[in-house]
């Protein structure tokens, strides 16, 4: 039985936070120029091998991709519920890769986790227009104090690059300001996202099922691109 002791995300502000726009436009008319990480392009390199592999055997597949996995459980599911493709979950710490057996009750194949910064995965990706069907941002960390609105990824320079990944993107959160900024930003490339409180019988990730049982709720964007 899963405990409900997740707190509520607390916060100063109050609303879609006044400097969105402005930060937003700033980093879609800048060059991003950070350096990769080297073990971002080790990732990068293992990812294109298999995504190359798969694509060989199956030349009109489609990918799937997972970005902040934590421990993989929801590519894990997404795996399970997509077959016929290969689904590719990414989180920046090893130690959570590391644990992500432990939430697999079967054996599936059409996955695979890498441990990578998604600041330079991300663009690695857009740049080799791999096939990209759906793409996931479950619960990424909310960064909820308004002064680190940069540290969210609607707020940070890799975001001009996320329309650039896939042909749909589902974001998901316990703070519904979190996902109603993501929307405000989308704008800002010509996109209109779909914002909708999210309510299943089954959780996808561990922190959703720890939400769930705390009585929060999350709320969900979805996009077509």
């Amino acid at each position: 039985m899963i405990e409900g002791n997740s707190r509520s995300i607390t916060s100063n502000q109050v609303g879609i936070n006044d400097d969105l726009d402005k930060v937003v436009t700033k980093h879609l008319t800048s060059e991003f120029k950070k350096p990769y990480a080297p073990y971002s392009l080790a990732g990068f390199e293992e990812i294109k091998t298999k995504v190359n592999a798969f694509l060989l055997d199956n030349p009109d597949g489609k990918l799937i991709l997972d970005s902040c996995c934590g421990v993989g459980e929801s590519t894990y599911h997404l795996a399970i519920n997509n077959p016929d493709m290969l689904v590719i979950g990414i989180d920046k710490s090893e130690h959570r890769i590391d644990k992500s057996e432990h939430h697999f009750q079967q054996k599936v194949n059409n996955f695979i986790l890498i441990r990578g910064d998604l600041n330079d995965l991300w663009r690695l990706i857009a740049e080799a227009h791999w096939p990209i069907a759906h793409h996931y941002i479950l619960y990424p960390n909310p960064w909820p104090k308004g002064k680190h609105l940069p540290r969210r990824w609607h707020g940070a320079p890799v975001f001009k690059y996320i329309p650039l990944l896939s042909e749909k993107l589902t974001v998901r959160s316990n703070w519904d300001i979190y996902i109603n900024e993501f929307a405000q930003a989308l704008t800002h490339v010509n996109v209109t996202a779909i914002v909708t409180e999210y309510a299943s019988d089954n959780a996808m990730t561990p922190f959703e099922r720890k939400y769930w049982a705390s009585g929060q709720k999350s709320t969900e964007l979805n996009v077509e691109f």
